[in-house]
């Protein structure tokens, strides 16, 4: 009952706010928010979990066409289509994608007639700070919102994001969607839908963007190698998710490391090279800690009623998924 009041009394105050906070943006920046439409094989790695439609947002950053959206639209996919503000249709390639950011680039084979928006700097928000989140379809996309929290976000696919912006209320076509400040300012990347604790008032349901201020040390790698150009993190090649502090199994990827070391799902991560895991984010940092990818990463694990040891050698993600161009592989 709280968390619907909350998101209540929230839209309330931003339907009355917001027009006048949004009032010094020119229209013009909401026209660098296009829709993007890609088509996965059926046979990709990632196609199971994500789907082989994919369909959200993405931010026209340069004047050569170069878009900036979430990976996980466009990763393995072999089409790609993005609609402007004019409604047309235009071809697009994938550039690069950076999972650690979770950041995904394409390009048009032309330029669109827009000007790109101007990258902000994310570090400057802070929680209680109103701001807009803009989808595509102009100035009639854009709604309000608060910033609720700036905090780690982990998730159960090997993701951790230092500082990541949640906010409210959350709206349903996030992914890709412009975070953007009242001079018209890309703040962040629009990721997931969540629900954030806030004490007193229980599950706020919300949505979590990127930080902007990511970008910058990446994105010439993204654009001439498709990828970062630092050594991969570790990877396992396991989803999991955390119950009361305990890391748990819930999915390996098919002739991934952890499937070929014998994890299965239902297992409970128990420590990292000797050290007890405490916590999903935890689990993380243990593993990355280790070294680069390649390096062995010895388990100790509830497998059923046995404590079992085991070493799964890392790989690298980027090895796993379908990515043109090739230069990435």
């Amino acid at each position: 009952m709280k968390r619907v009041y909350l998101s209540f009394i929230l839209a309330i105050y931003l339907l009355v706010n917001v027009p006048a906070y949004a009032e010094p943006v020119k229209e013009e920046v909401f026209k660098a928010v296009v829709k993007i439409r890609s088509i996965i094989p059926k046979d990709a790695p990632t196609a199971r979990t994500l789907g082989t439609e994919r369909q959200g947002n993405g931010v026209v950053i340069d004047e050569q066409g170069h878009i900036l959206t979430i990976g996980y639209l466009i990763i393995e996919t072999e089409k790609i289509e993005v609609i402007g503000p004019d409604g047309k249709t235009i071809n697009a390639t994938f550039i690069g994608f950076d999972h650690n950011t979770g950041f995904g680039l394409i390009k048009t084979e032309k330029p669109l007639n827009v000007g790109p928006m101007k990258l902000g700097k994310s570090l400057r928000i802070k929680e209680g700070d109103q701001i807009l989140v803009a989808g595509y379809g102009g100035a009639s996309a854009v709604q309000g919102a608060w910033v609720i929290a700036r905090k780690e976000f982990t998730g159960y696919w090997e993701y951790l994001l230092e500082e990541a912006i949640f906010t409210a209320p959350a709206i349903p076509d996030f992914g890709g969607a412009a975070l953007i400040n009242r001079e018209g300012d890309l703040l962040g990347i629009g990721s997931l839908f969540t629900q954030l604790i806030i004490p007193g008032l229980g599950a706020i349901p919300c949505n979590v963007f990127v930080p902007i201020d990511l970008l910058s040390p990446i994105l010439e790698d993204l654009m001439t190698k498709g990828r970062p150009r630092e050594a991969p993190r570790p990877w396992l090649g396991l989803n999991a998710e955390e119950a009361h502090g305990r890391v748990i199994v819930v999915r390996v990827t098919t002739g991934a490391p952890a499937e070929q070391a014998g994890l299965k799902p239902g297992d409970i991560i128990l420590k990292v090279s000797g050290k007890a895991v405490n916590g999903l984010s935890d689990f993380y940092r243990k593993v990355w800690g280790l070294g680069k990818t390649g390096v062995e990463v010895p388990l100790s694990i509830l497998q059923g009623t046995q404590i079992r040891d085991i070493t799964i050698r890392s790989s690298d993600r980027y090895q796993f998924l379908w990515l043109k161009p090739k230069k990435l592989i």
